[in-house]
């Protein structure tokens, strides 16, 4: 069975970070893991020009990846995430261990 990870990119807005880092970390993260997406590893760009933060979470398949997409709950985190990051971006790729782009 193929795993599939999501790679989730996104630029903090300035001035945001503190209530950036306080939903993520009591609200987004704990949210996307209940929705079955297992974080696997974060990032963030110090020098470059590239999404300040890259986030990547693991779900067993891709069925369970676009169930996770289609859901309210997942619409939710985003849309209160969005209030603190600009320029995200999802994308699902077939699990390859490592740092994945």
């Amino acid at each position: 069975m193929i795993m599939w990870k999501a790679i989730i990119t996104w630029d903090i807005k300035p001035g945001h970070e503190q209530n950036y880092f306080a939903y993520v970390v009591r609200e987004y993260l704990p949210g996307i893991n209940q929705l079955g997406l297992e974080v696997t590893d974060a990032w963030i760009t110090v020098y470059g020009n590239q999404p300040q933060v890259l986030l990547g979470a693991v779900v067993p398949s891709l069925e369970q990846a676009r169930q996770i997409l289609h859901s309210n709950t997942w619409e939710q985190l985003n849309h209160d995430l969005s209030s603190y990051v600009e320029d995200m971006q999802v994308k699902f790729a077939p699990h390859k261990g490592g740092f994945q782009f």
